[in-house]
């Protein structure tokens, strides 16, 4: 008997996620790409693996699931990886209480740990000592660079017996259990349709009628690190205590967010909070903001770039802080505090969308969890 076969329309991490998922299960997998390798957000991040910022229960769980295949994918396909567990650094007698609450409710559930300033500077020579009050230390945390995790994942995919990548071609048409790209067509048993930030090509219609939008985040890259000087573990300050969802546990935390309304209002309207994470190379990642809606301009803006580097420079210290590349990245946010997107279109048609910014630490958990449910095997 031949062994069922699935096509994958995107060769970012959701597709290739799918795609492993797939394998597992013994389908035959035809991944479509519309680039001649991944470009989209998928390349254009920190690289963490960030179980930390997710709420506990399900999504923590997936984070931790693709926390153990990112490990094992390390070693199946050559790239560097590193379990660098993560800092928080908190300034202020607010934050630490928001570090102090969150170690407290995570007690018995992760690695939460709250650090004096003087173990702290112990865990990063980067961190900047003058007016610290300690940190949130967590093990879970681990960094890839994206640029060759995702390049080098999908040439270990495509090795596999029963997967084959079609690169430089954009899928523009779905009818049945046929994808069409220009004169040339391919059919499958199922089709799972990975396309990021893409809305406007298939189904644009259901995009317009599901609550999801796009956010752009600007990043930059510092150059490689003299000497082999490492920061450490990556780095984060208060702005990042109300980004993420999984520090809503702590009770200060709506204090600590209406001070900061009252300090830094331009950051929250361009939603700042910065961070960094140092690749294998010593090179280090640092952003971002994010702005949300469908309408953006294609220009970076230098003011955004300077408001990161500074308050990057409130809280960490390089040896080098030359600028050796600046982007954007684009990808789908849900609006209603959902985790994902997945949309049975039909027997035949999956999509898998809207993890927002969490993509590297979702996606492989989620693929899974696609895979098994997926109608009709």
């Amino acid at each position: 008997m031949n062994p069922q076969h699935a096509i994958v329309i995107g060769a970012g991490i959701v597709g290739l996620s799918v795609t492993r998922a797939l394998h597992a299960q013994g389908w035959k997998v035809t991944v479509i790409e519309r680039h001649p390798q991944a470009q989209g957000a998928s390349v254009r991040n920190f690289g963490m693996i960030w179980p930390i910022g997710q709420a506990q229960g399900p999504s923590f769980d997936r984070a931790v699931r693709t926390r153990e295949i990112w490990l094992e994918m390390a070693q199946k396909a050559g790239f560097w990886v590193e379990q660098t567990g993560a800092l928080h650094l908190a300034y202020t007698d607010l934050e630490l209480q928001v570090v102090s609450e969150y170690v407290s409710a995570m007690k018995g559930k992760n690695s939460a740990r709250q650090l004096s300033p003087e173990e702290t500077l112990a865990k990063s020579p980067a961190t900047v000592g003058k007016g610290l009050k300690g940190a949130l230390w967590t093990t879970e945390e681990m960094i890839v660079d994206p640029r060759e995790a995702i390049a080098k994942t999908a040439n270990y995919l495509e090795s596999l017996q029963g997967v084959d990548f079609v690169w430089n071609r954009a899928i523009s048409r779905i009818e049945g259990n046929t994808v069409y790209s220009g004169q040339k067509s391919w059919s499958a048993d199922k089709i799972f349709v990975c396309s990021g930030a893409d809305f406007e090509t298939l189904y644009p219609e259901l995009f317009e009628s599901t609550p999801i939008t796009k956010c752009k985040l600007q990043m930059m890259r510092l150059v490689q690190q003299p000497q082999s000087w490492r920061i450490g573990p990556p780095l984060c300050a208060g702005l990042s205590f109300i980004h993420y969802k999984g520090f809503q546990v702590a009770a200060s935390l709506p204090k600590l967010k209406e001070t900061y309304t009252g300090q830094y209002q331009e950051l929250l309207d361009l939603g700042i909070h910065v961070m960094v994470s140092q690749n294998g190379k010593g090179e280090l990642t640092i952003g971002d903001s994010h702005e949300y809606g469908l309408n953006f301009t294609p220009f970076d803006s230098k003011h955004i770039n300077q408001l990161i580097l500074e308050v990057l420079r409130t809280f960490a210290q390089f040896k080098d802080w030359e600028i050796d590349s600046s982007w954007h990245g684009i990808y789908p946010k849900m609006t209603n505090g959902a985790t994902e997107f997945v949309h049975q279109v039909d027997d035949i048609v999956t999509i898998v969308n809207g993890m927002g910014g969490a993509g590297m630490t979702l996606s492989f958990g989620l693929g899974e969890e696609v895979v098994a449910s997926s109608p009709n095997r």
